[in-house]
Order: structure tokens, then sequence, then C-alpha cells
């Protein structure tokens, strides 16, 4: 069920059940952020008038006491936002390498059980009562992250809900923004970016499954569908895996460019490089796809030219280039030439991918899920539906209403 209208005064919101006394045990300690450490500052580029959504009034009702983290603080300073684009790319691609090893068990049956140890807080084979033989909907909610070598290293810059319907392979996409402001901890009466619940709940990634579980139970909160599984994958997951399967060929339908942190590390290098993408194929690595993938700054960003093509700076512009990138990757993963390559990306991405869902049940999900299907449904939470923008440039439900949401994701669905 979402949360209502305030959501900051609502009983339902449960106690945080981490206490201050709980260090020694590596419980989440409120207050314990330290400064990070200061970096070099990147510009936000002003766009053009009507290149960029129109800033919205605030809400009558305020949030007048929103907590940044520390690691937002940096993030902060450091300028333009870089959003974790690579998540879901990496994500489904794991999905069907979980399904492809499953055939691969007879005769790397110890590898592949480690693998699945490795990445899971379930058994690699066990599986649940009735698990994907229900018509009840299934939500997987992936969380992208930059990992340690980041700054705001267990911000969740990528929330991203993955919804079936068993029965019929219905899928649906729902996207929620980072910069949507939740009350963080729960009952705590303070309030914070949703991309720091994780980083709260699991004490800085010392506890991966209570961070993973108070995400699940936040976004389940925000758009009213109980959230039950949950993946976390970092930034190099999705590099190592395309690396891995020896690049991807991308067809690329319009020529552009942009500017790129030249280190994803802003504290090792805050300077930035121009990437340019030209109309045709294009074998990519790792490191070029994510490029593709993550692409968002102009080049009056860096100082090193005009820009192309603003359209493909956009939003609409980075989740089709996203979709580009899924669709080349899975090609190449379901080629049989490639299966003995994936032992290595098996291999890459077991320090790199955590979840609360075993192999066989992952890859369970995997074969019921069918973004190939041109109803897919894609539902993003934007200021061009359901959502304000205060002067801060925080997110916040339309009129304060978070049922707002919840019955537009519901609208919404691919049932």
């Amino acid at each position: 069920m979402a949360d209502n209208s305030a959501e900051r005064n609502d009983p339902r919101q449960a106690p945080f059940s981490r206490t201050a006394n709980q260090h020694e045990q590596g419980k989440l300690i409120i207050g314990s952020f330290k400064d990070q450490p200061q970096v070099g500052q990147r510009q936000h580029h002003q766009y053009p008038p009507g290149q960029q959504a129109q800033q919205q009034v605030p809400p009558a009702a305020a949030y007048a006491n929103v907590q940044q983290s520390a690691s937002s603080q940096a993030e902060r300073r450091r300028g333009p936002r870089r959003r974790s684009r690579g998540c879901l790319i990496a994500t489904i691609v794991v999905l069907v390498l979980a399904c492809i090893l499953g055939s691969l068990v007879v005769s790397t049956t110890q590898r592949v059980l480690a693998f699945g140890s490795a990445i899971s807080t379930q058994a690699p084979l066990s599986t649940q009562n009735n698990y994907m033989n229900t018509s009840e909907r299934t939500n997987l909610l992936v969380m992208g992250f930059g990992g340690v070598t980041h700054d705001g290293a267990y911000l969740t810059d990528s929330m991203i809900v993955i919804s079936l319907l068993p029965g019929s392979h219905h899928t649906s996409l729902i996207s929620t923004p980072r910069d949507l402001i939740v009350q963080v901890p729960e009952g705590s009466g303070r309030y914070g970016k949703i991309n720091s619940v994780y980083e709260y709940g699991s004490n800085f990634g010392k506890d991966r499954v209570a961070g993973g579980d108070a995400a699940a139970k936040k976004i389940s909160a925000v758009i009213g569908l109980p959230v039950q599984y949950w993946m976390m994958i970092d930034f190099i997951g999705f590099k190592k895996v395309i690396d891995a399967i020896g690049g991807v060929d991308v067809s690329i339908p319009t020529t552009f460019n942009a500017c790129y942190p030249k280190n994803d590390d802003a504290a090792k290098d805050a300077s930035w490089i121009k990437v340019q993408f030209n109309k045709g194929v294009e074998h990519m690595n790792g490191a070029r796809a994510i490029q593709y993938a993550r692409a968002r700054e102009p080049m009056e960003v860096c100082g090193l030219g005009k820009s192309q093509n603003f359209a493909e700076l956009t939003d609409f512009g980075r989740s089709a280039r996203q979709q580009i990138i899924i669709k080349a990757a899975l090609a190449q993963v379901k080629q049989i030439t490639t299966w003995p390559k994936l032992l290595d990306a098996m291999d890459a991405l077991q320090q790199t991918i955590y979840t609360n869902l075993s192999l066989a049940d992952l890859a369970q999900f995997s074969l019921k899920m069918d973004l190939n299907d041109p109803h897919a449904a894609r539902v993003g939470l934007s200021l061009r539906n359901v959502l304000e923008e205060d002067h801060a440039y925080n997110l916040h439900p339309a009129g304060n209403d978070w049922n707002v949401i919840a019955n537009y994701v519901k609208q919404n669905l691919y049932n």
C-alpha cells in the first residue's frame, strides 16, 4: 500500500529498528556520516530554453527538514549528476545468464553452485513453494550503485522494479527517480532522497540484506506494489559482463556526442572527456557500452565543442539507448558460440551481484520475463506525470499525494 499524502506523519510507518547503541553489531548509527574528500567541481550545463523541463512550483506543504547524507553532499559538490543507467541492462543480462547457466550445470556443477552461493542469500538450487506457479504479480527491485571505489558508493542511483505476471509472461518496468524525497529512516521524522534508503539500511554496505529489505519496503510503499525480491549490481558488473562475452555489436541509429567523466571516481580525476557515437554498427567493449548507455552531459560542460544532438541526451534518448544495448547483449549471450565465455562472466559477476533470490529462482524469473513483447510496459515516474520539483530540485508526489503515484503505476502496468 502506498504512503499517504503526509508520509512524514504517517502512523503506518514502522519505527526504524536500527539504533545508535548497536554499533558493535554493525548496525546503523544515526548521524554517523563522515566528511567525504573534496573533489573537483563539475558544473551543471544550462540548457537553452525548451530543452529542459520547466521547474514546477514547490508544493504548498513543503518538506522543510530534508537531510543529505555525506555522500549526497559530496555528490552535490561534484556538479552534474551521473545516474546508474547501466544497472537494468546488466541485470537483464544476468537473468538470462542465470537461465543459460542452468543448462551447464551437468558439466560445471561446482562452479555454478559456488557462483549461486556467492551472489545470493539462498542456497543455489533451493526454490520457493509455488514460485512462478501463481497468477499473482512477482516484483523484483533492481538497484544499481557505484561500489566502494566511487563517491556515494552505496547510493542506489538506479531503482527499477521488474514486475511480471508468470502465467502470461507480461512484463512491466517501473523506474523511480533517485531524487524523490521520502522519510528515511522510517519513523524518524527525517527526510532524504530515496537513493539513500539502502545506504542507511545497510549501514554503508555492512549489512546488504538489511539494506535490500529496507529499499524494497520503501519502494513498495511508493509504487503501491508488494516488492518481494531485490537484486544489487554495480557498474563494474556491467562492464565485466560485456567484456566476458566478447563485447557487443551495437546498431547506433543516430549520431551524437557528449561529455563523459574521465574517471568514475571524481576524487581521482574530476575532468571530462568527449565521447562521440556515429550512426552505424559499432563493436563495443564494456567501457564503451556503458558510456553509450549513460552519456547525458552536453558538450558545453566540457568546453570541448558543441553538442550535435541534444535529443539523445534527454531521459527519452538515454532510455532508447539502454534498450539498444540490452538487445545487443542478449543477442550475444544467446549465441551457442558465446556459452563457453559465460563461465568467465560468472566469475566477473560473482563479486558484483547480490540478491535474495536463489540461482534456481533467478533462472525461473528469466524464463518468465519477456521484454521482446511490444506491449511490455515501461513506467517512469517524472515531472510529466505524477511528480513535482521544489526549489532545491528535490522531487515530491504531485500535490503531496502519494496515492497519485500508486494509482498511476497500477493504471500503466501490463496486465
